[in-house]
């Protein structure tokens, strides 16, 4: 019994040459079956629902999958990423190895994992509010204000600390590979149900990272804040902040579904990207 065609959409960071030449040995490969196709999904707002795709190709890095992610809103559909920047974590098959496993992928030989999103909420002192929705993190930074920043935490309504420094990220198990991985948070697995939460070299010794479970409300609030505080989410959205200002951070009603091919796993990705199928050297 044979299975119905893959209608695919396929995403690219831009439209350069090289992508250029990527989609068109795609079409080339798959002839017969439908293919949708998004240019440059930076410039993009967001993704037609009206499109008839069940699998999203996303030609870019891991910037492109988080752009990709958050425009396809509350119609998430599993993402196929193939690596044209740098480390890729999400972003896993080079050119190469999509192309040589595309039939496998139309004939829908990969498995799908659900990631934790987050829901965002900016509630300002004067009343306004603004919600977003990512897929790595929300940090608190004190960014262009060149000074420390204060930030009160609680975690289901229950104070938890006050943390002085450049900043506090709270980040999702993907995210825990990005900013939070840079700033000495843990690596959490992917799949996990979890939130870490990390401070930005924290002016107190005794604040160090802390995890705990994705059902709880994360609370992030600004006694003061100077000129250039600054909230950034997935590193890709920026809004300045004032004092008097909180953030509400929770599990999102979406989840972020990875494609991934059978013999892809997690610890696999990290041995590759982080250098870790290295043996250590003692003596001379």
């Amino acid at each position: 019994m044979s299975l119905p065609p893959l209608p695919m959409l396929v995403v690219t960071r831009d439209n350069s040459d090289r992508v250029q030449r990527i989609v068109s040995d795609l079409a080339a490969l798959q002839p017969n079956e439908p293919m949708l196709r998004l240019v440059d999904v930076v410039s993009t707002d967001n993704v037609d629902p009206a499109l008839p795709f069940e699998l999203v190709v996303v030609l870019g890095g891991d910037g492109t999958i988080l752009r990709t992610c958050r425009q396809l809103g509350p119609r998430q559909r599993p993402i196929l990423g193939v690596n044209l920047g740098r480390l890729g974590f999400l972003a896993e098959l080079s050119p190469l190895e999509f192309q040589q496993h595309l039939p496998q992928i139309v004939r829908r030989g990969y498995k799908v994992i659900d990631h934790l999103m987050f829901e965002c909420r900016l509630l300002r002192a004067d009343g306004t509010s603004v919600v977003d929705v990512g897929l790595n993190e929300a940090a608190v930074l004190s960014a262009g204000s060149l000074q420390l920043v204060q930030i009160d935490l609680a975690i289901d309504g229950e104070r938890v600390s006050t943390y002085n420094g450049d900043g506090l990220i709270v980040s999702t198990p993907v995210g825990s590979t990005a900013h939070n991985l840079a700033a000495g948070g843990p690596i959490l697995k992917h799949d996990l149900q979890a939130f870490v939460i990390t401070p930005v070299c924290a002016h107190t010794l005794t604040n160090r990272p802390l995890v705990d479970r994705a059902d709880c409300v994360y609370t992030l609030s600004l006694p003061e804040a100077a000129e250039g505080v600054m909230l950034v989410i997935d590193g890709q959205i920026r809004r300045p902040l004032c004092a008097g200002d909180r953030i509400e951070i929770r599990r999102a009603p979406v989840s972020f579904q990875l494609a991934r091919l059978p013999d892809c796993s997690f610890y696999g990705t990290l041995h590759q990207k982080l250098g870790w199928g290295g043996q250590p050297r003692y003596g001379n």
